[in-house]
């Protein structure tokens, strides 16, 4: 009995060790692919034991690994069937890998070089065929329609050479025709400065879309060409030695830097001395004349006035730069330019710490206060306080438009249009929250006009310094994002 069992124990223990895997790829409706499968079936039915791993080719994932699979196993793309298993690849009726040259073999003859092979492999447990792939280096993002057109296929084509002479490089597939496709689609098209429609790739630094090729600081290429080829190679080959970030990796982390940015910029531009100054004008005139239960109202009024107009003029602000700021050729040196002038203006704001009042200070025009004064002063409704933050607004541009522009042009180069619009209300929500706090630290009589005035002088120089260090720290984030590549 107990010999039995070993037997039996053995026949399991060498069964489990002739296990392997056979990749097989199909197409859907190909007869030959259902004759090859069912073969395939029946030798595991025999009792060979392997796992099948099939793969549609015209799933994109499918797709793409197929190429990588051809590339190291040295064939050339092909008809389905393929099969790859142990060191030999069959490409429809062509075998790769059990000589110096392709064999070809056809029918009963086909069938049975392909159960030797997998035998052969399971003899020698050779590993999976997957193992075979090298690690993926840098991934390019290819968008194709559904449709089958030339155009897709010839981008097919330039990614089949690619992938045949770049084992390491991986392609992710996307439906440009999907919203979550054309989302990511257009914000890559911003990245790269490029311009055109679907089909696309991007991988590295460069953009091939619209019959063009598109690189930081070029004028687009034209593509297919001698050159556009020798450069489509080398701009690939390069980001595969750099182990480049992938183009949706640098849209994330891009992506992540604007958002810090509006947030902290808008936070540090909130604490703005400018505002302070006439929304205390304007709640010390409403207590004066005796409307103290209109003051919540009038700075929440106040508030909403600014909160309009800064909107709305940034809005329009940021939809020109996006138009006339095109492509990366022209982006590149005005982003520097405006970072750099950030930079200046921001270190200008910084001196005002230890020397306010000496040389010019980035505020309202001296010219202008009277009348502001004047005007905020004969303001007795909520109607009025509403308006007053209109037109406020414009008068203290000067004063609060230097972080506001940093952002606006950063929103211009890295939104769509419907994200800009999303991401300016966040900005001027946040830009109203101080003045909110006044009106409601006034009102709950936790403060007075007067002691709100006499801090706010007091802290003048730290004010212009906070205003003054975001706009160096944004200077140089987008100096930094942009030369790498991210902005």
């Amino acid at each position: 009995m107990r010999n039995v069992l070993l037997g039996i124990l053995l026949v399991m223990a060498s069964l489990a060790a002739l296990s392997g895997e056979v990749l097989f790829f199909y197409g859907a409706g190909c007869p030959h692919c259902t004759e090859v499968r069912s073969f395939l079936v029946d030798l595991q039915n025999q009792g060979l034991s392997f796992e099948l791993k099939t793969y549609e080719i015209h799933s994109p994932e499918n797709w793409q690994l197929l190429l990588r699979l051809l590339s190291v196993y040295g064939a050339e793309v092909g008809p389905v069937p393929m099969v790859f298993v142990g060191n030999v690849a069959m490409v429809s009726d062509t075998f790769y890998g059990l000589g110096p040259a392709p064999t070809k073999y056809f029918g009963l003859a086909q069938q049975m070089v392909l159960e030797e092979v997998i035998r052969q492999a399971l003899a020698e447990n050779a590993p999976s065929p997957l193992s075979r792939l090298p690690q993926t280096a840098t991934t390019a993002i290819l968008f194709l329609p559904a449709e089958e057109t030339p155009e897709v296929s010839n981008y097919k084509s330039v990614v089949e050479k690619l992938l045949s002479e770049f084992p390491e490089l991986g392609v992710q597939v996307l439906d440009p025709t999907t919203p979550e496709g054309r989302d990511r689609f257009e914000k890559l098209l911003r990245l790269y400065g490029a311009r055109g429609e679907p089909p696309a790739l991007f991988v590295g630094d460069l953009a091939l879309l619209g019959g063009n090729l598109y690189l930081p600081r070029h004028k687009p290429i034209p593509y297919p060409s001698p050159e556009g080829d020798q450069i489509l190679k080398e701009n690939v080959a390069r980001a595969v030695a750099n182990r480049a970030a992938s183009p949706l990796d640098r849209l994330a982390l891009r992506e992540k830097l604007t958002l810090g940015a509006v947030v902290g910029g808008a936070a540090l531009d909130s604490i703005n001395p400018c505002d302070f100054a006439v929304l205390v004008l304007l709640l010390g005139t409403l207590l004066v004349v005796g409307k103290r239960t209109k003051v919540i109202w009038a700075g929440l009024a106040f508030a909403a006035g600014v909160f309009v107009t800064y909107y709305l003029t940034g809005f329009v602000l940021y939809s020109i730069l996006g138009i006339t700021v095109g492509t990366r050729t022209f982006r590149v040196p005005f982003i520097y330019a405006v970072s750099s002038l950030a930079i200046l203006v921001g270190l200008w704001e910084m001196k005002d710490l230890l020397w306010y009042g000496k040389g010019v200070s980035i505020e309202v025009p001296e010219r202008w206060k009277p009348l502001v004064k004047k005007f905020t002063s004969r303001v007795v409704s909520v109607p009025g306080a509403f308006v007053a933050g209109l037109i406020d607004a414009l008068f203290l541009a000067p004063c609060t438009s230097g972080p506001y522009l940093v952002i606006l042009t950063l929103l211009s180069q890295t939104t769509t249009r419907t994200q800009g619009a999303l991401w300016l209300l966040l900005y001027n929500f946040i830009f109203i929250l101080p003045m909110i706090a006044i009106a409601l630290l006034v009102h709950f009589g936790v403060t007075t006009t007067a002691r709100a005035e006499r801090w706010r002088q007091a802290k003048l120089g730290w004010l212009h310094f906070a205003t003054g260090l975001v706009m160096v720290a944004l200077g140089v984030g987008m100096i930094v994002g942009t030369t790498l590549g991210y902005l």
